[in-house]
């Protein structure tokens, strides 16, 4: 096992050149992931069904782009996924707005947060073993 530190820089949120259309918010979360005395600069993709909950509703979260090393997604997919959610929401570190069915009401595009965000999680050295 190897361990995997990740830091989180910024998030650019529902952007049309990332992909967003009129089904899918696509969004990028821009970070830092070292393992095995390496570091790369990349970002995931994070996309949500317009018209979904924002709070609730289902996140798939992509793999690190141009990432090969030791890797388990379940870990990553989580930790990126509540950093996502801390950003926009009723108690969020980022734009604080409330009520449930929130996005289905609301739509915010090209939003930049700079907020560090930083975990680390064991993963297995052959990164297929932990897709």
């Amino acid at each position: 096992m190897a361990l995997v530190r990740v830091s989180v820089r910024e998030c650019i949120q529902d952007s049309q050149d990332f992909g967003s259309d009129d089904e899918h918010m696509v969004s990028r979360v821009f970070f830092d992931i070292e393992s095995r005395g390496s570091v790369l600069s990349t970002y995931c993709e994070i996309k949500q069904t317009i018209g979904s909950d924002y709070l609730l509703s289902p996140i798939e979260v992509y793999p690190p782009a141009n990432y090969r090393g030791p890797y388990n997604h379940e870990i990553f997919g989580a930790k990126i996924e509540k950093y996502y959610r801390s950003l926009i929401g009723t108690n969020a570190i980022g734009i604080q707005v409330g009520g449930p069915g929130l996005g289905a009401r609301l739509r915010m595009r090209n939003n930049r947060f700079q907020i560090p965000f930083n975990f680390e999680f064991e993963a297995a050295e052959d990164p297929r073993a932990g897709w």
